[in-house]
């Protein structure tokens, strides 16, 4: 979406306060440890972009709260398997060998927004160390739930994702939706259904070296999540709103997971 598009999406411009009322309305409140996925054209015209949003996001949980934001590198898995778009098949093996390794500091995340990456390089905010499914956090927790971010299984329970399971922690889709919900990926590791599993590998720095590490994984499937998002907040529900021009929802994580995982069963198994 153009800059004019998202003048033409709102009457006035979105500002920090406007967002921090909105949100405050959906019942995002201080101390709440939050996972944001954010669309900035799906808000509209935001004066001062990404920094007003998360700025606002900042100052509605307080330091006494948790956010968290995915800071994914698409970039980092095997390019054989690219699809959007794909390269040519005799360039695979030279981005193999001559891909930079994962730096938590300073490799730029991929696909997950303006926002995202901009809060990636905020001001205490911390990354994890998963070459491919890293996610950023500020505030009181943010520390715990990045440490110990295991490299087998990056969006299971021994990931970020785990951590906000395990905190009761919630999920806001601010102007975005199912199909970008990571913790339905969560709910893909927990269920028992056929997925295939596979090796992954990825650069990274050790004492200063690249070398290629490699860990186990699944094949993730978006496919079914809108499909099951929208079965979930007919069975169970969320807080919905508008923030900006975005429909936005406000999700129990916990509870999304545990009926994902049954709903997987059942449609998948």
């Amino acid at each position: 979406m153009s800059e004019a598009d998202a003048i033409e999406r709102v009457e006035k411009p979105v500002t920090a306060r406007g967002i921090r009322s909105e949100l405050s309305e959906l019942g995002v409140e201080a101390g709440d440890t939050l996972l944001v996925h954010a669309s900035l054209s799906g808000l509209g015209w935001v004066s001062g972009g990404p920094q007003a949003v998360i700025e606002a996001l900042q100052a509605t949980v307080t330091e006494s709260g948790t956010l968290l934001m995915p800071a994914h590198t698409g970039q980092f898995t095997d390019p054989a398997d690219w699809e959007n778009p794909p390269v040519p098949g005799d360039w695979v093996e030279t981005i193999r060998e001559t891909q930079p390794p994962f730096r938590p500091e300073a490799t730029p995340s991929r696909g997950v927004g303006t926002i995202a990456e901009a809060f990636r390089t905020f001001p205490e905010v911390s990354r994890s160390e998963h070459p491919i499914y890293s996610f950023s956090a500020w505030g009181s927790e943010s520390e715990r739930i990045l440490e110990d971010h295991a490299l087998d299984y990056g969006l299971g329970p021994d990931s970020p994702l785990g951590g906000l399971y395990e905190r009761g922690g919630s999920v806001l889709c601010l102007g975005t939706g199912h199909r970008t919900n990571t913790s339905l990926h969560l709910a893909e590791y927990l269920a028992a259904i056929d997925a295939q599993e596979r090796t992954r590998r990825a650069p990274v720095l050790e004492e200063g070296k690249r070398v290629e590490v490699e860990f186990r994984d699944i094949e993730l499937d978006v496919s079914d999540f809108a499909e099951l998002g929208a079965a979930f907040e007919a069975a169970v529900g969320c807080d919905t709103g508008t923030v900006g021009a975005a429909e936005t929802k406000r999700i129990e994580q916990r509870a999304l997971v545990d009926f994902a995982v049954e709903w997987l069963e059942t449609h998948r198994g």
